[in-house]
């Protein structure tokens, strides 16, 4: 297992100086979003010139691309919005195999028009499931078509609000391009911190070998809200965390994000100690 971290963490004006900012941080994998190259994340169209700094400016600094963010509102109320986004991650999966990233990760969405990443009590009606169904398939095509891999991550704000949810979509799609993205903060609710090793449990006997990518943020919880922090400055059990990760084979990208760039070297350390077992 290696530390990574979000592309995005490092704000800069242009595409070069946030990728010198990234390697002088010491870590050179990635979870790459176009938003860094001062593009959407799904953009409309490609720009070939854009495409090639992003993959000779990796190159030059020895950094790749553990996966790169293709986030939308998989269940967005809007039909139209949901198809759109579906053409715009079709151009993106057709430049991954380039620029090196294997796995395109997705948000499977609510249906707050406003904010994907906001709970809405319509995510548990079964029109809800269906419409992820549908854009989930289409999307799977897509990732055949180009051979790259999908990864959605359970989390309490989206329709995918559990590792049963998650577990569930992935029975259904029964494809091999479908994986998981863990991140053990994502999991939680208020009030469960205190319980948070059976929860993890639950993920890991559940999900365990569909994982292909962890996260690494830290959680606050003061029993009414939860909170997201850098590692090492939270909650969460990093030391079970990490352990549950081994303990199903998993050996990728620990990807640390929900922190500001001046808190990179501290949850660097931090994560360091907790993966070499220091």
């Amino acid at each position: 297992m290696y530390l990574g971290i979000f592309a995005k963490t490092f704000t800069r004006p242009t595409l070069d100086s946030r990728l010198d900012a990234i390697q002088s941080s010491g870590i050179d994998v990635v979870q790459f979003n176009l938003s860094v190259a001062n593009l959407p994340t799904l953009p409309d169209t490609m720009d070939e010139a854009v495409l090639q700094r992003i993959q000779s400016g990796m190159t030059v600094r020895g950094l790749s691309m553990a996966a790169i963010s293709g986030t939308f509102n998989m269940i967005h109320p809007d039909r139209a919005y949901r198809q759109e986004n579906l053409r715009r991650l079709r151009l993106l999966a057709g430049v991954c195999q380039r620029l090196g990233a294997p796995l395109i990760t997705l948000c499977t969405g609510t249906r707050d028009p406003a904010d994907m990443w906001r709970w809405h009590p319509d995510n548990d009606a079964p029109a809800a499931w269906d419409d992820l169904l549908e854009t989930m398939a289409e999307a799977l095509q897509i990732a055949a078509a180009f051979n790259v891999k999908l990864g959605v991550e359970p989390e309490t704000g989206n329709v995918v609000n559990s590792a049963r949810r998650a577990r569930a979509l992935l029975d259904a799609m029964q494809s091999p391009y479908l994986k998981i993205v863990m991140d053990g903060s994502n999991l939680l609710r208020p009030g469960e911190v205190s319980r948070q090793r059976s929860i993890l449990d639950e993920a890991f006997d559940l999900l365990g070998k569909d994982i292909t990518l962890a996260h690494a943020k830290d959680v606050t919880d003061d029993g009414v809200r939860i909170g997201h922090c850098a590692a090492g400055k939270g909650q969460l059990d990093w030391a079970y965390y990490v352990q549950r990760l081994r303990s199903v084979g998993y050996a990728g990208a620990l990807v640390m994000h929900g922190l500001e760039e001046s808190e990179v070297a501290g949850s660097r350390t931090f994560l360091g100690s907790i993966v070499n077992g220091r």
